[in-house]
């Protein structure tokens, strides 16, 4: 792998609007290195990706007949990577990248070969830092966060998850955020890219732990940092995005907990999931 090896730059449209030509504006400060931009679009109405690619003949557009889902989008972009793409940049249309921060990034993967996936730090737009570093849920933690963050915010089992109050400088997490996401061409081939068996949601967990059980590491850089609007394509369809949610943190609970063993386990969290994603559609919560 060379120091100066191409980065394919990846991010998936659905009715994205006017954050992706604020997206793809941050991307030439965010880089020195050579870079090529594949905007996926899982058919959109809105015409935003096409204008995009109108105004930057340098720039593929992925047009899909469809939603595919968030990994399967991805995957599509990465099927047929040219030699000399060395990492692969995954971010959300609604992201704005800060100057030098895919630099960051890869010089932080180029300086320990072990590294499969960099993540940077990410706040909203107030400048709010997201948990975008946290640790595999574990049925306790994950049903602890699950039943109480929205009521109880420092309780224990969502601050072991969230990993709260850990700072520092660089340092190896269990998964993180795919909203923005670097990650090393051999790492993502040695796992075969993200499983398209996640529509939305948890697509990124699910390639982190798989990434785990590879033998790679997952780093969080928070020299590197980025902007993140979020929601852009999932407002006005709550009830359809709890349900994947939902639908996803079951299919995760099945590769976290494999076996015959876990089944009686793994029947009680699909149960309990239908139950709450139920409640929170009823209650219109996203």
């Amino acid at each position: 792998m060379s120091p100066d090896g191409r980065i394919l730059i990846v991010t998936v449209t659905y009715d994205s609007g006017g954050h992706l030509e604020k997206f793809l504006a941050s991307v030439p400060a965010a880089t020195t290195r050579a870079y090529t931009v594949v905007v996926v679009d899982n058919g959109s109405s809105d015409g935003a990706p096409r204008a995009a690619a109108l105004a930057d003949p340098d720039l593929s557009l992925l047009e899909l007949d469809e939603n595919v889902g968030y990994g399967s989008a991805i995957n599509a972009a990465a099927r047929d990577l040219d030699a000399d793409v060395d990492w692969i940049l995954i971010a959300n249309p609604d992201t704005e990248l800060a100057p030098g921060s895919v630099d960051a990034l890869v010089e932080e993967g180029v300086r320990d070969a072990r590294i499969g996936a960099l993540g940077p730090a990410i706040t909203d737009e107030a400048g709010v830092p997201y948990p975008s570093a946290r640790r595999f849920p574990s049925i306790v933690s994950g049903t602890g966060h699950a039943l109480f963050a929205r009521i109880w915010k420092n309780n224990p089992w969502s601050t072991a998850y969230l990993m709260a109050g850990v700072e520092g400088g660089s340092r190896d997490v269990d998964w993180l955020s795919g909203a923005c996401l670097l990650v090393r061409r051999e790492a993502y081939v040695d796992v075969s890219g993200f499983d398209e068996g996640y529509f939305m949601y948890f697509e990124d967990v699910d390639l982190s732990l798989r990434l785990h059980r590879a033998g790679w590491l997952r780093r969080f850089v928070p020299s590197a940092s980025i902007v993140h609007v979020g929601a852009h394509s999932t407002s006005g369809r709550r009830a359809a995005m709890v349900k994947a949610h939902h639908v996803s943190a079951g299919r995760f609970v099945d590769t976290l907990y494999p076996g015959p063993l876990a089944a009686p386990l793994r029947l009680v969290v699909h149960v309990g999931l239908r139950v709450r994603a139920a409640l929170l559609a009823r209650h219109g919560a996203p």
